[in-house]
């Protein structure tokens, strides 16, 4: 193509219009350092990294088409005339759109923020300067965008120098061009690779500080590995904004005549090539030590609400007050409190005394303690799962939360029987399974419609007729490891009662109680290839266990292999297995909703938990905890699950939550190069001008 120099032409000005509207690079990137959970977010389809490298793939495409048509307009002079002008045109109009949906499909729900990121994770000033470097960086590039936008959108006739002057200062050798942008972007994201002076980049350094956030990283509706790449996501947006600008820029200044730019671009292309590679091979490292776990943070104190954020388990083991007269046939009161310690039942009411003016305890009573003879006692109203409010001892020791009693309180006395028997009233526990007893967990298994091609997407606990159920969310899988997101429905559990027919115990549900209310904390990670598909819960010994269903997924096509052929898998460790399982112990543990501060994971899988009472001085023991966390546990960028967890969290000295954690699918093997095949088409094509 021969152009004349500007000393032989000197082109009039251009006019472009609304019919560009859209223009070269439509849309902004922010920097995605911290995604702040939105409720409507939960509804966007999964973008993966594949779709940013694919992006790539299509955007590179274009450009090679462009460049072969500012070759076939030939020895025009002006830059944008006739039939070919207006393809070039229309050329880098799609080469906008295919950006803007791009990044509506990856971005467009996100709202991003260093400081939220640098308030949850508590990162280090290295760091937060880093970011703070790479959002002014990559802003800068969104800005020039924008000035190029404002050209294409303009109804009135912009002048040709205006557009040789933004062409040339993209491309210039200076700090404010494109091209200098980009390289520092890439030294921040990278990092230093000279030694001994190795500086690690972005990627590396947010990797270490969610790894020591773990407490906080529920904040983000993500795991560490979306969080990470997410940004890595917006990164590479940015990066291939500014190379289409350059590559725009250059093909300008060829079409007015400005010299030939082979070289230029050749090597503009080289550094694009390299850039790319080396953020995807940084990033497979750091995805590999991600974390991929997600769970729900806790409310805000004074937000939890019982049967959205909380179910529980009610009068499974309660402080109860009983004398010992009541505690053996022979109505004697010979020993003391410490020997009615397993199991003892009430046998009678003797003399109508404080037993019958409280609901009497028909199962078995353990852990009796002596605690002071007389005492008086606040009782709760009979709507609620509580016996008592609070119990005040004479020697001024007070169990639960000494206020105003609305029913008033009972003078209540031990007295001697002859000179030797002491009777006295004991404080016990009760194990009674009557009408108010919330004791039930069931073991029907909640599943994903495999035959319909969906995975499990989000776990949660619900209680349904005094029976606690862990169910999924399910949604129909697309290539990529994409959700189809009109397809989202969480799975509810099937109708029934404990005492519908045909409904057994250890089959449909279990029956908690002071022998078998012990349940194992768990992750169970999926091998590679496979998603998950259901779960339930089985009897391991007298432990509740926790199963997962995989079935095999083809990531290219988004098909599920074989789904008939689903398996379920689980951890068989018992307390007796070589690697023995472990009690977690609940040392004096409060209300948990009562806490200030919001739980944090305190378990280790392979573990195992028993249900008991609060803590009696705290509550007179009349709360079963830990409590159930019912929140979803669904990652706002939908995705097909790589393992499911069951773990306690808590602070020291309350009861805490049982609480479901997912692990999302590892993408991380799938992250590969694909622009390579095109960036040889596009270097093979500039040998030939």
């Amino acid at each position: 193509m021969k152009l004349l120099s500007p000393k032989q032409y000197s082109p009039p000005p251009v006019r472009v219009g609304k019919r560009l509207a859209l223009g070269l690079l439509v849309g902004s990137c922010l920097l995605a350092v911290c995604l702040l959970p939105q409720p409507v977010s939960s509804q966007v389809t999964v973008a993966s990294v594949i779709s940013v490298l694919q992006l790539s793939k299509e955007v590179i495409h274009s450009i090679i088409e462009t460049w072969d048509l500012v070759e076939e307009v030939g020895d025009i002079h002006l830059p944008f005339k006739r039939n070919k002008d207006e393809k070039i045109l229309q050329r880098m109009h799609d080469l906008s759109l295919q950006i803007l949906q791009g990044e509506q499909r990856i971005l467009s729900t996100m709202e991003f923020s260093i400081d939220s990121l640098v308030k949850q994770l508590s990162i280090k000033l290295q760091l937060e300067t880093q970011m703070r470097d790479l959002a002014d960086l990559m802003n800068r590039v969104s800005n020039r965008e924008k000035w190029m936008r404002s050209y294409l959108e303009s109804d009135e006739t912009i002048e040709t120098h205006t557009l040789e002057d933004f062409a040339s200062s993209t491309v210039a050798q200076d700090t404010s061009s494109v091209s200098s942008l980009l390289s520092r972007i890439d030294l921040l994201v990278a990092g230093s690779t000279d030694l001994p002076f190795r500086q690690p980049g972005v990627l590396e350094m947010l990797l270490q500080a969610t790894q020591e956030a773990k407490s906080t990283i529920c904040s983000f509706g993500l795991s560490a590995q979306q969080v990470l790449y997410q940004l890595y996501n917006a990164i590479s947006i940015t990066e291939l904004k500014g190379y289409s600008m350059m590559q725009f820029s250059w093909m300008l200044l060829k079409t007015y005549g400005k010299g030939n730019f082979t070289a230029e671009a050749k090597l503009m292309r080289n550094r694009f090539e390299e850039r790319t590679n080396r953020t995807q091979n940084l990033l497979q490292r750091v995805m590999t030590q991600a974390d991929r776990e997600y769970w729900r943070c806790d409310p805000s104190y004074g937000k939890h609400k019982e049967g959205e954020t909380y179910v529980q388990l009610t009068r499974l083991l309660q402080g109860y007050i009983e004398n010992e007269v009541d505690m053996n046939t022979e109505n004697t009161c010979k020993e003391n409190c410490a020997y009615y310690n397993w199991g003892v039942r009430q046998e009678q009411c003797y003399k109508d005394l404080y037993c019958s003016k409280q609901s009497k305890c028909a199962g078995k009573m353990y852990n009796c303690e002596y605690i002071d003879s007389d005492m008086w006692i606040c009782p709760a109203a009979s709507s609620s799962n509580r016996r008592y409010e609070y119990v005040q001892y004479e020697n001024g020791m007070v169990f639960g939360q000494q206020k105003h009693c609305t029913r008033g309180t009972t003078k209540v006395d031990s007295w001697w029987r002859w000179l030797f028997w002491h009777c006295s009233y004991c404080f016990c526990v009760c194990d009674d399974a009557g009408s108010k007893s919330d004791r039930y967990i069931n073991m029907r298994q909640s599943v994903s419609d495999v035959m319909n091609n969906k995975v499990v997407t989000g776990l949660r606990f619900v209680k349904k007729n005094r029976i606690i159920f862990l169910i999924v969310q399910q949604g129909k899988l697309l290539p990529g490891g994409q959700i189809e997101n009109s397809t989202l429905q969480w799975v509810e559990p099937e109708e029934y009662n404990i005492l519908s027919p045909n409904i057994r115990t250890k089959v449909d549900y279990n029956t908690l109680n002071y022998d078998n209310r012990a349940m194992d904390l768990d992750d169970i990670i999926l091998k590679p290839s496979y998603v998950v598909t259901g779960v339930r819960f089985r009897m391991l010994g007298t432990h509740m266990n926790l199963e997962v269903r995989m079935t095999e997924m083809d990531f290219g096509t988004g098909k599920l292999v074989d789904p008939d052929k689903s398996i379920w898998i689980g951890s068989d460790k018992t307390e007796h297995s070589e690697d023995k399982r472990t009690e977690m112990k609940l040392d004096k543990p409060h209300i948990p909703i009562l806490s200030p501060s919001k739980s944090v994971p305190d378990s280790q899988p392979n573990q195992f938990i028993r249900f008991r009472e609060s803590d009696r001085g705290m509550d007179a023991a009349q709360t079963t905890v830990p409590f159930f966390d019912a929140q979803p546990v669904v990652p706002i960028k939908q995705t097909p699950l790589g393992g499911v967890g069951l773990f306690h969290k808590g602070q020291s000295k309350f009861g805490g939550f049982m609480a479901p954690k997912v692990f999302t699918y590892d993408i991380g093997p799938h992250v590969q190069h694909p622009l390579e095949q095109v960036v040889e088409e596009e270097k093979r094509r500039s040998t030939e001008l």
